[in-house]
């Protein structure tokens, strides 16, 4: 009697499917574990259309920023170190003070910031920009 020996396919591991699924799965579990840094940018907030506001001639500070990134306030240039403390003493005479900033399209990226952050920082409650020429 021959004893015949017959080899038994091996299965190729890749060939399967459950590890592709392994490693989708895994993706999948570190895209939704992982922490995301997001801007947040700007954060506004509209007034509603049931309460509108209305806001006086009076209590609007005009600011402006030219191309060359120089402030004009109520139309008098004034320096970016000023700027602070000319809004603080507005603010203490008016606190619903309403800051209206307007924009040339020219003026630097970091000038804009900059004078935003300063309105945040002194916690001006109301504040308005626009695109455009000079106030």
């Amino acid at each position: 009697m021959i004893k015949r020996f017959v080899r038994h396919k091996v299965e190729d591991a890749g060939s399967s499917g459950s590890l592709n699924d392994l490693s989708f799965l895994l993706i999948i579990f570190f895209i939704v574990i992982a922490g995301f840094n997001v801007n947040k940018g700007f954060l506004l907030n509209l007034p509603s259309k049931d309460k509108p506001i209305i806001v006086h001639n009076e209590d609007i500070l005009k600011c402006a920023l030219r191309a060359d990134g120089s402030i004009l306030m109520n139309g008098k240039k004034i320096r970016a170190e000023d700027l602070s403390r000319t809004i603080d003493e507005k603010l203490k005479k008016w606190p619903n003070m309403t800051f209206l900033l307007t924009i040339d399209q020219e003026v630097p990226y970091q000038k804009v910031v900059d004078v935003i952050m300063t309105v945040r920082r002194l916690k001006v409650e109301n504040f308005s920009f626009r695109m455009g020429e000079e106030a």
